[in-house]
């Protein structure tokens, strides 16, 4: 198997109001692009600041697509039963048009119910909602007609293969398989009571099981692993970020009806799958990790540690530099600075 690319994932959660939060997060994909990251992952959140501070992921890209050259660009995701289908594909082929083909085009089911409410959608209709709006997204991609003799201008060129489907479940990944699309899975996930300690890749490994054989013949498996990694220049300095961001993350899924176990701070790494401290620890961490071994990118994010800014930059050179090359994953050439 070829080894992982790797990617930058960002949720926009920096300390900061909306239109700073937008400059900090284009300055941390340039800066994932000058260190050799292959692809850079936004996150799509409606209302609630403290989930995450994007509700329009392809305005963003484009707008880092002028500041960009080479890296890729996905959103990751967009929640597409709050969307018009049609729209979304006019607006990412405008996008990919902008960035010369280097979007990515991932989507999800949605996850805060309450959101469902100002779209006028009913959560409990969104497995049903979300297969009638992908039929129809992936018609307008393909070209066919959607309606009254219409069919989409500009056409998608190749975006419909550039799909990637998001999912918790077996059934999620079989869907994204019969597809032929991309599968993203999430830094973490929840536990059921009973096994509450399980290691993430007992959750996930199902889900890349039902993928592969979902796919059909002739078609390369594209398996996004994302994971929450910060890496600093001591752990210390990790922990001292850690304490305050874990703390703050277990508190939110608690409200949200997981059961996060554990209390002290060492107990709410392993709870939360994060994998953080010097390169040479971040990389025996993720090497622990059964599931990338199976990914064919490795996504890594800093939620739920959610450092300040210029410590978000140095975790980003930290892995590419160092963390990467440890493992063997695969970097894009570095694109130097201008004198």
């Amino acid at each position: 198997m070829t080894a992982p690319t790797i990617a930058f994932f960002t949720r926009l959660l920096d300390d900061a109001a909306p239109a700073e939060r937008y400059a900090l997060a284009a300055e941390q994909i340039r800066h994932a692009e000058r260190h050799g990251v292959g692809r850079a992952w936004v996150a799509q959140h409606h209302f609630r600041a403290v989930e995450g501070g994007l509700p329009s992921p392809l305005v963003f890209l484009a707008h880092v697509a002028a500041q960009t050259s080479r890296i890729r660009l996905g959103t990751g995701v967009i929640t597409l039963p709050l969307e018009d289908a049609v729209r979304v594909a006019e607006d990412a082929v405008v996008a990919d048009l902008l960035a010369d083909g280097r979007l990515d085009l991932g989507l999800g089911s949605g996850g805060t119910p309450s959101s469902f409410v100002p779209f006028g959608e009913d959560v409990r209709e969104k497995a049903p909602t979300y297969d009638r709006k992908l039929r129809l997204l992936l018609d307008a991609l393909s070209g066919h007609d959607i309606g009254a003799e219409n069919t989409l201008y500009p056409d998608a060129g190749t975006l419909a293969d550039r799909i990637w489907q998001a999912t918790f479940s077996a059934p999620g990944g079989h869907r994204a398989g019969i597809h032929g699309h991309g599968l993203l899975l999430s830094r973490t996930q929840p536990r059921s009571t009973d096994a509450l300690h399980a290691p993430l890749s007992a959750l996930q490994d199902p889900i890349i099981d039902a993928y592969l054989e979902a796919l059909p013949d002739g078609v390369a498996p594209r398996v996004t692993a994302s994971r929450t990694v910060f890496v600093a220049d001591d752990r210390a300095e990790a922990l001292r970020f850690a304490e305050v961001g874990l703390r703050r993350a277990a508190e939110g899924f608690r409200r949200q009806g997981q059961t996060i176990p554990g209390d002290d701070l060492d107990e709410l790494i392993v709870a939360l799958d994060t994998h953080l401290g010097t390169p040479e620890q971040v990389a025996e961490s993720l090497a622990a990790d059964a599931t990338l071994a199976r990914a064919t990118e490795v996504a890594f994010q800093v939620h739920s540690v959610d450092a300040p800014h210029e410590h978000v930059l140095r975790s980003i050179e930290l892995f590419a530099e160092q963390v990467a090359p440890a493992l063997g994953y695969t970097l894009t050439d570095t694109i130097k600075e201008k004198a």
